[in-house]
């Protein structure tokens, strides 16, 4: 027996346990601890190259994804509409290839890999289809969408 033991002290089981209502120590709690010292980091979080490599080479993931979409609204801004979305569109769905394929993409890594590639994914697939059927003159018509639209607006 310790000594905080021996004069009748509560002691905690481990850091989450907290005394009950007599001062005996809990067994079991599902409380979380009042500070929280870490976070896990996503799988696939860590660095895309060696720690001796200076930032930007190891988090050249993010970057390419962030040049391409930077790209895409520069181009965007100098009214190039369909192309600068197609890009910002193929940008996030390199980003979904690049968390596919490799197994540490450094921050392009923000939940779990299923997640990142699903996010990544739908989004930049749904950026680029919408480019293709912008007006005016689209480059991709979809009757049936045309259909739904003059049935719910109009």
């Amino acid at each position: 027996m310790g000594a905080a033991e021996a004069e009748g002290d509560p002691v905690a089981i481990d850091a989450v346990s907290a005394p009950d209502a007599e001062g005996r120590p809990r067994r079991t709690t599902r409380r979380f601890p009042l500070f929280t010292r870490d976070t896990a980091r996503p799988e696939g979080g860590g660095r895309a190259a060696s720690g001796d490599a200076p930032a930007p080479a190891r988090q050249w993931p993010i970057l390419a994804v962030l040049s391409a979409v930077g790209l895409g609204l520069l181009l965007v801004a100098l009214d190039a509409f369909r192309f600068g979305t197609i890009l910002i569109g193929a940008a996030l769905l390199a980003g979904a290839v690049i968390r596919w394929m490799l197994p540490d993409v450094g921050m392009l890594a923000v939940r779990s890999r299923f997640t990142d590639m699903v996010t990544y994914g739908v989004l930049g697939l749904a950026i680029v289809l919408l480019a293709l059927m912008a007006q005016p003159n689209p480059w991709l018509v979809i009757p049936f969408l045309d259909d739904t639209l003059h049935f719910t607006v109009r």
